[in-house]
């Protein structure tokens, strides 16, 4: 995500040739730049997680230590020290997305069209980046596409393990039907999820494991107290097939009316509500509604120390198409906290009736962050991009992370 900032002179600058005071000087220097929003940023919000309350404070921790620097890269949120800007992650996600691209059509074959798509995904206003994106455009059966975000709580390692397995577990899932018509998809979901809980669960038992790629035991009293929520979606040429477990969520947009395709896990709402306390837990207001006063959502995957009160299993909603769909949204609750899924779904439109052309790769900006509007399609990566703007003007203080997925046929215009 680019933000918007004017440059200062500094002391060291203070012996510098001044430039005329002509008109042309004068607009140079109010000329905008676009920086990568760090983590920084968030000094001017209340660093407290409104997920997750953290339950014991770290022995000896300083208030004063210096937030981490929030890498906007999909491929890197891993924690690293000061505020600098370190860009190789994010460039080597834009080579990826080219790869990815150019995986897509084989030298010597007709490739199969794939789902157009865009994604930013930013640290916004929050210390840690615990947001984790992944697109997958060649998935299971020909002309199928797997889209998936993950918002973590705790720390980022629940997320980024289900970045990294959950498609693949899905998939291994999917090879046991013969043919795509016989998939049972709910069941086939429910499977997945709960694989990937257990693979969380036993990665947080390796203490090999954590001492090499994670560092929550800073943060955290103890690695079962880490989460992510999880909105995954299966694009087929037929179907669109959602699993949601969390408050992240999928939006579709069809004959310019938004469908909800998932539903919020809150543990305030009415089923949830009666679940948690059939399981024998509580829901206790602390900030919004919390089970045991600590996780302001009911579902998710990990959180070992809530269970059985938050379960990983997800609700999975399959979606004929007809051919009037337009566009399908994931997004963190980052965005859906502060936009409605009417709003999303008209700026979307207005960015998809603006591009005439889609740009068949991803664009490198002139700063190199390739997590802002990085994809195949230019529109859809306009479209993630203006919602992410939207979400942080509007103040939204969580990770944002937004997916957007080009559903028109080509024969189809979206009308105004």
């Amino acid at each position: 995500m680019a933000g918007i900032c004017c440059g200062f002179v500094g002391e060291s600058d203070a012996t510098a040739p001044v430039e005329p005071s002509t008109k042309a000087s004068r607009r140079r220097r109010l000329d905008l730049r676009t920086f990568s929003l760090a983590a920084d940023f968030s000094a001017a919000s209340d660093d407290t997680s409104r997920k997750q309350r953290k339950l014991v404070p770290s022995a000896g921790a300083s208030s004063s230590s210096a937030p981490r620097d929030c890498q906007n890269a999909v491929e890197n949120s891993r924690p690293c020290g000061g505020g600098g800007g370190d860009f190789e992650g994010k460039e080597r996600e834009v080579r990826n997305s080219v790869e990815i691209e150019s995986a897509l059509k084989p030298e010597g074959s007709c490739a199969v069209p794939t789902a157009k798509f865009g994604l930013t995904s930013v640290c916004g206003r929050r210390r840690d980046m615990e947001d984790a994106v992944t697109v997958q455009t060649t998935f299971g059966h020909v002309g199928t596409s797997f889209f998936g975000v993950f918002d973590g709580h705790g720390c980022s390692h629940v997320a980024m393990k289900c970045k990294d397995r959950l498609h693949e577990i899905l998939e291994e899932e999917i090879k046991s039907y013969g043919q795509e018509n016989s998939i049972e998809w709910k069941e086939t979901m429910e499977r997945s999820f709960a694989k990937m809980d257990g693979e969380v669960g036993d990665w947080c038992t390796d203490e090999a494991a954590k001492a090499t790629a994670c560092r929550c035991e800073l943060q955290t009293p103890q690695c079962d107290a880490v989460g992510s929520t999880a909105v995954a979606a299966v694009v087929t040429p037929d179907k669109i097939v959602v699993s949601n477990c969390g408050d992240s969520r999928a939006v579709l947009c069809r004959n310019g009316v938004a469908v909800p395709l998932s539903s919020d896990h809150k543990p305030d709402r009415p089923d949830e509500l009666l679940r948690i306390q059939a399981a024998g837990g509580r829901v206790i207001y602390w900030d919004g509604p919390r089970v045991l006063g600590v996780l302001a959502m009911s579902r998710a995957i990990g959180d070992n120390y809530l269970k059985p009160y938050v379960i990983p299993e997800p609700e999975v909603t399959v979606t004929e198409r007809t051919g009037d769909e337009e566009c399908l949204i994931l997004a963190s609750d980052g965005l859906w906290d502060v936009v409605s899924n009417d709003t999303a779904c008209g700026v979307v439109r207005m960015c998809l009736r603006a591009q005439k052309r889609p740009l068949p790769v991803a664009e490198v900006s002139p700063s190199g962050d390739a997590a802002v509007g990085s994809g195949s399609d230019k529109a859809c990566s306009d479209a993630s991009m203006l919602l992410t703007k939207l979400a942080l003007a509007r103040h939204s203080t969580d990770n944002v992370s937004v997916v957007v997925v080009d559903l028109r046929r080509k024969s189809k215009a979206v009308n105004p």
